[in-house]
């Protein structure tokens, strides 16, 4: 359960999100949509613990969390705008640095063999599911715009969080990407995690469990969960 109670996110006197309150259960998926600079993204990013929160409180399973490392400690996993990946690594290198920080595996337990076996599989996975299985030993730059965001929603999927903060990651993709992704999100929810998606486009708002709008940072429902 993801939990969010009157949410007011500031950048100096800007208020980017103003008194929001939601919830989000296990296996369900809530659309946020809006103009670009209504606060979607300050409002992922202050769940993400990644954002100046002014007042209110973020709770994952009835515990609050307050920073970025106690977010993702509590299984929270943003897939961020502009895929907020390192140019000068592989694909499968970007997946297995949250990974094996998740892990908190010491140097010994990196060399051993069967270690980064686990690693390697669960890279595959996530780079097949987005249709990316020939691409992993390709640097993040030598890749088009939309197979960076599939690598992004890659590494998100491979964390099985608790929590998928996925922020306009489906902007960038063809119709048939678009759909794999949207699929991949709603499986993220069937095996119990709760999914907020921030999104411009109607069909995805569509096919969500809930929806919900923002304008100049206040929250109002389209569809209640």
């Amino acid at each position: 359960m993801i939990s969010v109670t009157n949410l007011t996110v500031a950048y100096d006197e800007l208020v980017a999100v103003a008194e929001v309150s939601l919830q989000v259960p296990p296996g369900y998926v809530l659309a946020v949509s809006g103009p670009s600079g209504a606060g979607k993204s300050s409002l992922l990013w202050a769940i993400a613990g990644a954002a100046p929160v002014k007042s209110g409180e973020v709770q994952v399973d009835g515990l609050r969390i307050t920073g970025r490392p106690a977010a993702a400690a509590h299984g929270v996993v943003l897939i961020p705008q502009g895929n907020g990946l390192a140019r000068v690594l592989t694909a499968r290198e970007n997946l297995s640095l949250p990974l094996l920080a998740d892990r908190k595996l010491s140097a010994d337990e990196v060399e051993r063999e069967e270690a980064l076996e686990s690693v390697d599989r669960i890279i595959e996975r996530a780079l097949t599911a987005v249709g990316l299985e020939e691409s992993g030993d390709h640097l993040v730059e030598e890749l088009s715009g939309g197979e960076q965001q599939r690598v992004a929603v890659a590494r998100g999927l491979a964390q099985r969080g608790k929590v998928i903060l996925a922020d306009e990651s489906t902007s960038e993709l063809d119709s048939s990407n678009r759909e794999r992704v949207l699929e991949l999100l709603r499986a993220e929810a069937d095996r119990g995690a709760a999914v907020i998606i921030a999104t411009h486009d109607p069909s995805v708002a569509a096919g969500a469990d809930g929806h919900a709008t923002m304008d100049e940072g206040r929250l109002s429902w389209e569809r209640r969960l």
